[in-house]
């Protein structure tokens, strides 16, 4: 039974950084497309970025494009979110999710989904 729990999730001042991690249970994380979405207060869950089963990563085309970087490490069945030069609009929960078919920036194709992390930036 494949779990996701999320991790690394905090308070930092604007400017700051902050790495989230996905650890993923079972022998079958590398056969799944791995994805960040984060749900910030009044809004809905939006799609942050997600990662080819061989590593190959893909941003939304938006202002944390270039600031954050997603990565796995298969061997270790975790997927990162590095994120640099936090702004007080990233504050959101962020969630990983895996599925085993093709990557998608729709949180409905995803069917697999971490517990949430928050992330807080204050100005």
């Amino acid at each position: 039974q494949v779990r996701l729990v999320e991790s690394g999730g905090g308070l930092v001042q604007a400017g700051g950084s902050l790495r989230l991690s996905c650890a993923a249970s079972g022998r079958t994380f590398s056969s799944y497309v791995m994805a960040w979405f984060r749900q910030a207060p009044g809004k809905e869950r939006e799609f942050v970025a997600h990662i080819s089963r061989s590593g190959g990563p893909t941003y939304r085309a938006d202002s944390e494009k270039g600031r954050f970087t997603i990565s796995r490490d298969n061997a270790k069945n975790t997927v990162y979110l590095q994120m640099n030069s936090l702004k007080p609009e990233d504050t959101a929960v962020y969630y990983c999710a895996a599925d085993s078919s093709g990557p998608s920036s729709w949180y409905g194709d995803y069917h697999l989904w971490g517990q949430g992390t928050q992330v807080t930036v204050s100005s």
